[in-house]
């Protein structure tokens, strides 16, 4: 069987020594790297050439003068993970930042889920595992306000210590959804009462003669009291109206004002 070695690199070693040690036990060398077995060189050999094939080549000069596979596998340890004391330290480092992580208020949920799995990932490198329950409540915990209600419910509802991660993602996206088309739905209601305000108007001030537009209730009022705008106007332009607009409510006729009705002159 023919399988191809991971390339090692700055960051990913703990993935590598994982997929390399699943190589090594189909090969079935991997005892070359248990200090309380005594391997034979042919296994030693092998393992040692898979080794090779999977470290880049500024990283052969680490281990050219070491005879041993388990001497190698030790030596890229050390240099990937530094010493147990700076490893220790760091993960500490990486997990202080992973408690105080918290969602921005404008920052979606592909985001901050994101950022949750680095975290998770980086940890992974440091040899820490984190635990699917972990990641669940840390999520849930660090959301921003907005989803308050429904981290309640959620917690209210399911046990967190057995719901799945990506089942908690998925109903926080399904209510980040539904909280859009609400915000959404009120401008547009807003538009609409907006538009019908103003065909309200617009038909407000048509005439009832001609359903022409440019009469308006200053030309109903002249025509009801016959005081403003008998014929005589200020200048201002607005008093230029065309008597076919105007409605005399002495006879309910259009076309002149009521102090010019006719009914009236006659009494």
């Amino acid at each position: 069987m023919s399988l191809q070695c991971p390339m090692l690199s700055s960051t990913n070693y703990i993935v590598w020594a994982m997929r390399m040690r699943a190589i090594f036990n189909v090969h079935g060398v991997w005892e070359a790297i248990d200090p309380e077995v005594n391997v034979d060189s042919k296994k030693n050999n092998i393992e040692i050439a898979l080794l090779f094939e999977g470290i880049p080549e500024e990283q052969t000069l680490l281990i050219r003068n070491l005879v041993t596979a388990k001497e190698m596998w030790d030596v890229l340890k050390t240099h990937h993970l530094g010493v147990d004391r700076i490893w220790e330290a760091r993960l500490q480092t990486l997990m202080g930042e992973f408690e105080n992580l918290k969602m921005k208020d404008q920052e979606v949920i592909d985001n901050f889920d994101n950022k949750l799995f680095e975290y998770a990932s980086r940890a992974a490198s440091l040899g820490s595992v984190m635990e699917e329950t972990k990641l669940v409540k840390k999520f849930l915990n660090g959301l921003s306000e907005c989803f308050i209600h429904m981290v309640a419910s959620i917690e209210h509802v399911v046990d967190l210590n057995i719901i799945g991660y990506d089942d908690v993602v998925g109903r926080l996206k399904a209510y980040a959804e539904r909280i859009k088309v609400e915000e959404i739905q009120p401008e547009k209601n807003q538009l609409l009462l907006a538009n019908s305000d103003e065909k309200a108007k617009e038909k407000e001030y048509r005439c009832e003669h001609c359903g022409c537009g440019n009469s308006n209730r200053e030309d109903y009022g002249r025509g009801r009291g016959g005081g403003r705008g008998s014929g005589k106007g200020r200048g201002d332009g607005r008093v230029q109206r065309y008597k076919s607009h105007v409605k005399c409510y002495k006879c309910n006729e259009f076309g002149h004002y009521i102090s010019e009705c006719h009914t009236t002159q006659s009494q």
